[in-house]
């Protein structure tokens, strides 16, 4: 099926899967995703129906402040990524909210039409989005499978929720936990599931900028070799001057295998296979270093200790990745001397690689 445009067949399917398991019984259908049916069956378990009418209640004006207390970082951190996706979506009729990990909504940005009650309804500080208030949505969904998601039209476990068609996608804190979401909603819309891959993108990039404002005496920047570092895939490590782990993001848990751990910290030595002491020698190198995991594999790395860090590039937050990476391809050619291929191995990559990166951003040498 095609599903990057709405049709009616499409409408027919989702109204017969809502049949089937809402009022059939059934557990699953083969018109939804799993998680879906799973997502209904809970809403009826805990006494929602259907065609109830939804409210979409504010939580207290105590525990607003509370939580928004609590929560300034995480809000301050996602305000210019919001900022940025709100200009790409400009031209169509989604707007974003950020949510808390319980569903309250945090903040809104893009067009609110305020005359439309179905936008203003949800587009509110304090409104209460979770699966136990408004049944399934994208935030519910995103919070629950933990996991980027598009929810459209009918798939909503309410009819009055019908009208939306939303995205969403958890945001990672610094020790890895969900600290909320990042959603995009729109009202009687097409189909665009491909705007799932743009708040997941925007969520990553909201989970780097909330933990590059924790207290930390050394950046660690991780990826694989031979690829060019500088944007949000980027692996992101926070150690103390003693060596402990103090955060990390989602791409270095995915690359180290890390996990939300309890009990003893984390040090960089059970992470790290060298002495822990020459990654903050890694930073007075200025390039690119090779570090070993215990596992075998090798990673690259580029370090600054915590007074630099404001000198260093800010790549999670400034700039185009072209920029950025045009301003890496020319520092290395300068220390270099000019030398491609010396800078190509100072990046950690090839240097067919690197001439066709410099055909694209032309750097001046």
């Amino acid at each position: 099926m095609n599903t990057a445009v709405i049709t009616s067949d499409r409408l027919t399917l989702l109204e017969q899967a809502r049949q089937a398991v809402l009022f059939n019984g059934e557990t699953v259908s083969p018109s939804l995703p799993e998680w879906i049916s799973h997502s209904w069956r809970r809403c009826l378990d805990n006494g929602l129906h259907p065609d109830y009418s939804v409210e979409f209640d504010a939580v207290s004006a105590a525990h607003i402040v509370r939580t928004l207390e609590q929560q300034r970082d995480f809000v301050q951190a996602a305000q210019p990524e919001i900022e940025r996706l709100c200009r790409a979506i400009a031209g169509t009729s989604f707007f974003a909210l950020l949510t808390d990990a319980q569903g309250m909504v945090l903040d809104v940005g893009g067009s609110i039409n305020r005359h439309d009650k179905r936008v203003d309804a949800i587009a509110r500080v304090g409104v209460d989005l979770s699966e136990q208030s408004v049944g399934t949505t994208a935030i519910s969904a995103a919070l629950t499978e933990l996991r980027p998601v598009w929810l459209h039209r009918g798939e909503h476990f309410f009819r009055d929720t019908s009208v939306y068609s939303c995205a969403g996608a958890p945001v990672w804190g610094p020790h890895g936990e969900c600290v909320g979401m990042l959603d995009l909603t729109g009202i009687n819309a097409p189909e665009r599931p491909e705007l799932m891959h743009l708040a997941a993108l925007s969520a990553r990039t909201i989970g780097n900028a909330l933990l590059l404002r924790q207290a930390h005496d050394l950046l660690l920047r991780l990826n694989w070799p031979g690829r060019l570092m500088g944007d949000d895939n980027d692996g992101l490590v926070l150690l103390s001057s003693e060596g402990e782990v103090l955060g990390a993001n989602i791409a270095a848990r995915e690359m180290l295998n890390l996990f939300p751990q309890s009990g003893k910290p984390l040090h960089a030595s059970d992470v790290f296979a060298l002495p822990w002491t020459l990654l903050f020698d890694a930073a007075a190198q200025d390039h690119f270093v090779d570090v070993p995991l215990w596992s075998g594999l090798h990673l690259q790395a580029r370090a600054f200790v915590q007074h630099n860090c404001e000198q260093a590039p800010n790549f999670s937050t400034t700039g185009s990745l072209q920029q950025l990476q045009s301003a890496m391809i020319r520092k290395a050619i300068d220390l270099s001397r000019g030398n491609v291929a010396q800078a190509a191995k100072t990046l950690g990559i090839s240097r067919a690689t690197l001439y066709r990166k410099l055909s694209r951003t032309g750097p001046k040498h």
